[in-house]
């Protein structure tokens, strides 16, 4: 599923699962073999703080990068802005709210590099 579709970029060798969601309100560029994992998210959509600038329905959207190489497990969410480098592992059930350096292995919520690949 996705937003818009004509923001998303997707390279050779791409795979994704049931249940991808792509929101593309800003681009989403997704490498050379990328592999993702069933119930994934990648959300470039985000809301203001403050209530009164949020219920006049104001919205941003950041553009998420994933590099080449980068394996995606079960029921990740890629927040915006995000960026993964090549070769990464990123493990289910994660929240990627912060970049993640090339040839890493990183999960949790928040996702966090747990050593390099």
């Amino acid at each position: 599923f996705c937003d818009y579709g004509y923001n998303i970029e997707i390279g050779g060798n791409f795979y994704a699962n049931v249940n991808c969601v792509v929101l593309d309100g800003a681009k989403v560029k997704f490498g050379d073999n990328v592999f993702i994992a069933p119930n994934c998210g990648f959300y470039t959509a985000g809301h203001p703080f403050d209530v009164e600038q949020r219920n006049r329905g104001l919205e941003y959207a950041l553009p998420i990068t994933i590099g080449d190489n980068v394996w995606i497990g079960a029921h990740v969410c890629v927040l915006p802005g995000v960026t993964i480098g090549n070769n990464c592992v990123i493990g289910a059930g994660s929240v990627v709210n912060k970049d993640i350096p090339e040839g890493s292995l990183a999960v949790g919520n928040p996702c966090r590099v747990i050593r390099k690949i």
